[in-house]
């Protein structure tokens, strides 16, 4: 590894053209299970779901946020608390029970005028390979499902649900020099 193509970052090297991405993004898209969430669905008796998320992935959103970056949510799931969780976070732009992303994607990049370039998305399974194809920054989480992997631009570190989406506003913040000035709200 030359130290003329990465720099150091607080979650250790990122290739210099990956900070170079992370500089042009204006929306951050996440999925949800596997990637805000660990992927695991817990159901009562009486079907009522519950699922955790990991407030420093909230926190991080919330730097992203007040730093003047979109953000949305994707998902092919649909639930009342993911609702719940995107007011919670300032979250206005949710796409619940997508069968197919891109639609979703397309209208979210007309609706804010942005190009592909602008677009970071996380994702964790295959469902999220054709949005993640047309971005400018395709992000894997590192427990995604190991065909995923090779394809994204980056792998975080942090497993889904554990910390992933707060590394990704980290490296967005870090290169657009944020990161140290950025202040999220109480989640």
């Amino acid at each position: 590894m030359s130290q003329k193509e990465y720099l150091d970052t607080c979650y250790g090297p990122v290739n210099k053209a990956i900070i170079e991405k992370a500089r042009q993004i204006r929306l951050l898209i996440c999925d949800v299970d596997g990637v805000m969430s660990d992927g695991l669905i817990y159901m009562g008796n009486e079907g009522e779901e519950l699922k955790a998320f990991n407030v420093r992935d909230g926190y991080g959103i919330r730097c992203l946020i007040t730093s003047g970056i979109e953000v949305a949510i994707i998902t092919g799931r649909k639930a009342k608390l993911l609702e719940n969780r995107a007011e919670t976070l300032g979250i206005t732009h949710l796409y619940q029970g997508q069968n197919d992303k891109v639609l979703a994607y397309k209208e979210l990049l007309d609706k804010l005028a942005l190009q592909p370039e602008h677009v970071a998305y996380i994702g964790d399974d295959l469902i999220d390979w054709p949005v993640m194809a047309q971005v400018g920054l395709s992000v894997a989480v590192a427990d995604a499902h190991p065909l995923l992997l090779p394809k994204a631009d980056y792998v975080t570190q942090i497993a889904g649900g554990r910390g992933a989406v707060r590394e990704l506003c980290d490296l967005v913040l870090f290169a657009q020099n944020k990161l140290e000035g950025a202040k999220g709200l109480s989640i």
